[in-house]
Parts: structure tokens; C-alpha cells; sequence
């Protein structure tokens, strides 16, 4: 029997009536074990053949014919604990030595052979059912998904996308669901499809407006993923979800961050408010105006409000209302309906025709662009409405939504306390300025004498100077020519530059024969009865006539640029001799003052720093570079003298610069 030793199938030879082991091969032992040799299968397999299969035995050898068994169910122990397998056995009968005869059975695992057709009916099965879960969710279900074709042509799509755009299937087909998306973003969607094709994206995703059968545009985030065949892609299966509410917050954080940063880098007024207004525009309105109260109503309910458009900015496509223009609402317009009440208005009324009356160019505006909705968000700082911000719909544009006004008015009070300050900044900086240039009045005219002052306030500083000229006339006849320059840059440097000249105008006055050097050592003393802590520099001069008739200069300068000279030959010259130390700070030297006769056509020039001083300079040479400039100006009209220094002087414009020059006049000339 070693013949089947190395046969691919089991076999197994028994003998004698009870069917006793006589052989078992390899394949047979790989499948049920080792079996012992001599039992019979009765004992030697009772563990793996059932009684139905063991009674085939005995019609096999009793008959004669070979019978064959296809499922044979048997319990097998193997690595894996017992399992349930399938055998095919054929039995047959077989003449041993000695005539005996006995049994052959071979025996085959037919386990996959037998299950594979159930697998694939199982399988069948549970492919039916997800096509119909599928089914269900593509025609039934809210959610909207959608099959197209390689470049975004729509081939199915779901009753939930047919319900959130109110298109029916047919309508869809193609590129027909295109004209469901907002205009702005049919273009976009389909240059996204085509760049999706190109590059065999893994995953589409895009984010567009779908209008409801109701008009309004709701964010639908479409997302797809390719299927391919033979390397091609040859559809998208997707799904859409409305992503309005995360849209909405999303923006919402985006857009107040964004203001929240030109609060905090933007200290100017007009450029803050330009920087809301852009934030705003386009994002939700077509136009945005911020408008500035520089008066205020005064209180009565029926006078006009006067504003001052200060921003303004508009989508591509519209003419934009000038800036810096003063307008007039009536008690009846909207503006001053959101002035009365200090809170929002929102409003539609048909296109282009506002039914309340507003400035002739701004309705002339709403005709042009077609404007049919307003918001107006009110600024109220201290109590009292300093601003009003106007955002319009106009065209085809919907409707300004409640949402997006609650939104404008979070916008407005992220930026309320960066407005706030800069327009009470701007309005401390209005009364600096007018405090300023009431003081810097015309100089006196002088019979004999000619006088001309100038005053160029810095075009980039934000604040006030404390920059000052004076010039007045004694009893006795002499003159005072004064220049100076009071530390700080605010509201509180113009106050103290008003008080300093103030109480030097008086103190020279007093006593009218006291020299320069005894007026500033005076005026030292006094400025302790202010703050104590204000310091300023100053040139005081005193002019006379001397016995002969001509003219001479009494001065004394405490911490300011010397005075500069120049003769009418052009030849120029600073006079040191009287340089004390700067007003506010005590010392316990002598005040000094030095006399310097005045040549006939000679020129006086007293200056601030900012005509000389450069950043990184030293002083002397914007001094030598002022004395040069004078020189060549000599022979110039004294008001064409002091204009061509301003602007031939390179200054810097960080600060202010004030100067005032006095210029004898030649002999013969009418005293």
C-alpha cells in the first residue's frame, strides 16, 4: 500500500467485518489526525464520522458498489480550535492478501469548494441591501448627493439636493445645476471641476452659494471623490451639506479680527474708519460710509445734523461718494432718525428711490447704483452720537440680513473704544490748534520797522507743538520780538505755550526798562506757580532807538537756537552772547543779556528748532545750512525772506516751525 503514501487525497483501507484500521496515508492524517492502526473505525473515528456515514460501510461491503459521499459534515481540531469541515468520500471494496476482503475509501476537503456558492449568494445578499440603503439615501433621504461625470456634468442627483434648490432632476442634468449657484460662483465651480479633472484630485471640495426655491443663498459645502477605470476617471460621486451656521461664524470671527487689528495698529481717525468701511465692503454691503458729527445738534429736535463724510468705500462696479464734504440732513432723513434714536436703522424701499429726503449727491448716488437697503450703526461716545456708519445694498444684491446688521453693530463696538479715543483726540487736537493760531497773531505794525511772522504746523506729527512768536509795542517805544518753544506735544503743551507767553507779555510790560535777561529770570520764577514741571526754551528781544537814531538789539536767549543776523551785503551771523540756561530748571548763575547794534537793511531772524534740526544731525550744521539760506535771501522782500526759508530748508516734518524776522530799513527811508 505504500503506493498511496504521496497521493494528494486521504486515503484510508480497512479489513474485516467490524472495518478495522489497516492503513492510513499522509493526506489522510493531514486532514483527521493519526488514527490508530488495528481498531475500527467505529472507535478509531467516532470522534469525527457521524452514524449515517459509518452505516455506508456496511452497505459498501456487503453489496459490492462503490458509493460516493459529497458533504460530509466533520468537527476538526486544528490550531485554530474545532471547526466544522466538508469532505467528499468515495468508498469502495478491495481485495487484500489472502483473499480477504476489505474497504477503500479516499477521502477530499471540499469545504471552500462546497461554501464559496453560499459566500457568494451571502455576498449577493448583502450587496442588495446596501444598494437599497444606498437608494434610500440618494432618492429619500435629506442628504443631498449627486453622481457626475468626469468634468462636473450632473448625472443623478437626490430628492434632498432637488428640495434645497428646488430643481428637479432634469433641470440638474448637465451643467443645469450651475444655475442654482449664486453668479458669482457659477464660474469658480466650474473652473474648479476642470482643474479637478486635470489633476485626478483624490478629493473635490468647494464651498458655494445655492439659492432655495425662496430666494435666499444658503453656503453648501460639495464634496466629492473620483471613480476610475481602466486609469481614467469616468465619474465623481459626492455629497453636499448645508454649512451655513459654521459659514456665518467662521466669517464672523474672520471679519472681527480683522477690525479688531485696525483698532490696534491704526491710531488715526479717518484711517480707522476707512479700514472698517473696507472690512464692511464687500463682504456685507455693496457701499459703507462713516459719517463725523464735527457739530453737534445743540440739543433741538428739529434742527439739521451736520456731518462730515470721513470713509467711504464701495464694490467693484460703483462710484464711490467723495470724502472730506460737509452735508445737511433734515430731521426727517435716516441719518437723523438713527442720530435721534442711537440705535440701528434698517430699512428696504425700492430701488434707487429712498422715500426720506438726503443730500442731492448722495441720492443722486442711490439712483446711479440702484441702492434699495440701508443699515445705520451709530457711534455714541460720552453720550452723544459722534459718528454714524451707513452700509448699502444695491442691484441684485439681497437684502442686507438682520444677521449681518447684529454683525456691523459687533464690528462697530470691537473698534467703539479706538474710535472713541481718536475722536476725542481729534477734538482736544481742534481746540490745541485754535488755542494756537489765537496766539500767533499778525505782528504790529511798527512805523520805521518792517515785521513779518510764519508759523507751518508739522504735516506728520499727530499732535500740537508748543511752538510760539510774539511781537509787541512798549509805551516807551521799544519792541519786543519773542520766540519760543514750550515742551510736549498735546493739548496740555498748547495750554502751557498760552500761559508762558501770557505771563512773558505781562512781565516785560511791568517794567518796561528792564532788560531781557531780568524778564526770563523773572519769568523762570513764575513758571514754578504753574505745574512745576513745564519747561520751555525762548529768545526775548528788545528793540531801541540809541542816541543817534539808529537801531539796536537788546536780547537774551534761555536753551533756543541763537538768533541769526544778516546784513544787507548778504554776510550772516548767530549772536551767542546771551545763552542762558532753558526756562523750568533752576540755577543759581546770573541771567544774562548782550547788545548787538542793527545795521541799516539788516535782517533779524528768530526761529524754532524745527527749521534747523535733522534726525542723526548735529545742530551746527543745520545752523551753518540756515545761515547760508539767509545769506542768499538777503536782498529778498522780508515776507518773500521768510517764505523762501520754509521752503528751502530741508525740515523734516516731525515738527512744527515758527519764525518771526524784522528788517531795518535803509537810511532815508520814511521812520
Amino acid at each position: 500500500m505504500d503506493v498511496f503514501d504521496q497521493a494528494p487525497a486521504g486515503v484510508l483501507v480497512t479489513h474485516g467485518e467490524d472495518h478495522r484500521l489497516l492503513y492510513t496515508n499522509d493526506a489522510f492524517q493531514a486532514m483527521l489526525g493519526d488514527r490508530p492502526i488495528g481498531v475500527p473505525v467505529r472507535e478509531g473515528l467516532r470522534d469525527v464520522l457521524g452514524q449515517e456515514t459509518l452505516a455506508v460501510l456496511d452497505e459498501v461491503r456487503s453489496t459490492g458498489k462503490t458509493v460516493r459521499l459529497d458533504e460530509v459534515s466533520v468537527t476538526v481540531d486544528r490550531s485554530g480550535g474545532p471547526c466544522e469541515r466538508l469532505f467528499r468520500v468515495s468508498l469502495s471494496g478491495i481485495a487484500l492478501e489472502g483473499g480477504e476482503g476489505g474497504l477503500l475509501a479516499v477521502v477530499q476537503e471540499v469545504t471552500a469548494q462546497v461554501l464559496a456558492p453560499e459566500r457568494i449568494r451571502v455576498m449577493e445578499k448583502e450587496l442588495c441591501r446596501l444598494q437599497r440603503r444606498y437608494q434610500s439615501m440618494l432618492w429619500v433621504d435629506a442628504h443631498m448627493v449627486w453622481v457626475t461625470g468626469p468634468e462636473g456634468e450632473v448625472r443623478e442627483v437626490s430628492q434632498g439636493w432637488q428640495r434645497l434648490s428646488g430643481q428637479t432632476l432634469e433641470e440638474s442634468r448637465g451643467y443645469g445645476w450651475l444655475r442654482a449657484l449664486h453668479p458669482e460662483d457659477r464660474e469658480r465651480a466650474l473652473d474648479a471641476w476642470v482643474r479637478a479633472a486635470e489633476l485626478a484630485t483624490p478629493i473635490w471640495e468647494q464651498v458655494f452659494r445655492v439659492a432655495s426655491p425662496d430666494g435666499v443663498y444658503r453656503h453648501i459645502r460639495f464634496r466629492a471623490v473620483p471613480v476610475y477605470e481602466n486609469g481614467g476617471v469616468v465619474e465623481w460621486v459626492g455629497a453636499s451639506a448645508d454649512v451655513e451656521q459654521e459659514w456665518q461664524e467662521e466669517r464672523r470671527r474672520r471679519l472681527l479680527d480683522r477690525v479688531a487689528a485696525a483698532a490696534t495698529d491704526i491710531t488715526n481717525l479717518e484711517e480707522m474708519c476707512q479700514a472698517l468701511a473696507d472690512v464692511i465692503v464687500p463682504e456685507l454691503a455693496d457701499s459703507c460710509d462713516v459719517y463725523l458729527r464735527p457739530e453737534s445738534s445743540g440739543g433741538f429736535p428739529h434742527a439739521p445734523v451736520v456731518t462730515e463724510r470721513i470713509a467711504a468705500a464701495v464694490r467693484a462696479g460703483l462710484r464711490r461718494l467723495p470724502t472730506r464734504r460737509k452735508e445737511y440732513h433734515l430731521p426727517t432723513g435716516a441719518l437723523v432718525r438713527a442720530v435721534r434714536r442711537r440705535r440701528p436703522v434698517h430699512m428696504s424701499f425700492p430701488p434707487g428711490c429712498p422715500p426720506f429726503p438726503c443730500p442731492e449727491a448722495v441720492r443722486t448716488w442711490m439712483a446711479e447704483s440702484g441702492a434699495h437697503n440701508l443699515a445705520l450703526l451709530p457711534i455714541v461716545v460720552q453720550g452723544e452720537v459722534a459718528a454714524v456708519v451707513v452700509a448699502t445694498a444695491c442691484g441684485d444684491r439681497p437684502p442686507i440680513a438682520p444677521d449681518d446688521v447684529e454683525l456691523m453693530r459687533e464690528m462697530v463696538d470691537h473698534a467703539h473704544d479706538a474710535i472713541s479715543n481718536a475722536l476725542r483726540f481729534r477734538r482736544t487736537q481742534r481746540v490745541a490748534l485754535a488755542l494756537q493760531h489765537s496766539l500767533l497773531a499778525e505782528p504790529p505794525h511798527v512805523p520805521g520797522l518792517e515785521l513779518a511772522a510764519r508759523y507751518q504746523a508739522s504735516p506728520t506729527a499727530a499732535e500740537i507743538g508748543g511752538d510760539w512768536y510774539d511781537a509787541f509795542v512798549l509805551s516807551c517805544g521799544a519792541v519786543n520780538l519773542v520766540i519760543g518753544d514750550v515742551a510736549g506735544h498735546d493739548l496740555a503743551a498748547a495750554v502751557s505755550m498760552s500761559q508762558v507767553r501770557n505771563l512773558l507779555r505781562a512781565l516785560a510790560v511791568d517794567r518796561e526798562l528792564e532788560s531781557p535777561a531780568d524778564v526770563l529770570r523773572r519769568l523762570n520764577g513764575a513758571l514754578e506757580t504753574l505745574d512745576g514741571e513745564s519747561t520751555a526754551t525762548c529768545v526775548l528781544t528788545r528793540l531801541e532807538r540809541a542816541g543817534d537814531g539808529r537801531w539796536r538789539l537788546v536780547y537774551s536767549a534761555a536753551g533756543h537756537p541763537p538768533p541769526l543776523l544778516v546784513t544787507g551785503d548778504g554776510q550772516g551771523r548767530f549772536l551767542r552772547d546771551a545763552g542762558n540756561p532753558l526756562l523750568g530748571l533752576y540755577h543759581g548763575r546770573p541771567w544774562i543779556s548782550a547788545v548787538e547794534p542793527l545795521p541799516p537793511r539788516s535782517t533779524l531772524l528768530l526761529y524754532t528748532d524745527g527749521l534747523v534740526e535733522r534726525r542723526g544731525e548735529d545742530l551746527g550744521d543745520g545752523l551753518e545750512r540756515l545761515r547760508r539760506c539767509a545769506e542768499a535771501l538777503a536782498r529778498e522782500p522780508l515776507g518773500r525772506f521768510c517764505d523762501e526759508l520754509l521752503t528751502g530748508m530741508p525740515v523734516t516734518g516731525e515738527d512744527d516751525v515758527a519764525v518771526i524776522a524784522l528788517r531795518v530799513p535803509s537810511p532815508g527811508d520814511v521812520s
